[in-house]
């Protein structure tokens, strides 16, 4: 059995991270407690942490990685639950490119239309004529 400052050390994250995962269910079965209230860890927490650190850099939430988990925890094989939620995640990925795209298209075509003098009477009429879009049109 590791306490959580071990736990902390080989894992490289902080003790409140471990604390803050044990506590929102993220580590059971793998924690128990001492008689003096200490956490104490089984070695099966070390690779929970790995599963959790790998599937958080691949951008699953601390709710889907629980989802996940909990799959593992009734003793079955939790790849299918995985590969929704990353596909629902490239998804969200492929949505997020688009739109970016249009906003960079958007961008491209404000700058390619820049005018670093814009005549007195767009200045008075706007705070910035070229993000505004006004060039001498009166509203």
């Amino acid at each position: 059995m590791y306490k959580i400052g071990s736990v902390a050390a080989c894992s490289g994250l902080s003790v409140k991270t471990v604390r803050y995962y044990e506590e929102i269910g993220l580590l059971s079965p793998a924690v128990a407690r001492s008689p003096a209230g200490y956490r104490l860890f089984e070695e099966a927490v070390f690779n929970r942490l790995s599963f959790i650190k790998r599937s958080q850099a691949l951008g699953l939430s601390l709710q889907e990685i629980k989802d996940i988990l909990q799959v593992r925890d009734r003793g079955k094989l939790p790849c299918s639950e995985a590969k929704q939620h990353l596909t629902a995640k490239v998804k969200a990925i492929s949505g997020q490119i688009a739109a970016l795209e249009t906003l960079k298209g958007e961008l491209q075509g404000i700058l390619s239309d820049w005018q670093d003098q814009p005549s007195p009477e767009c200045i008075t009429r706007t705070i910035c004529p070229n993000i505004q879009g006004d060039r001498g049109q009166k509203r």
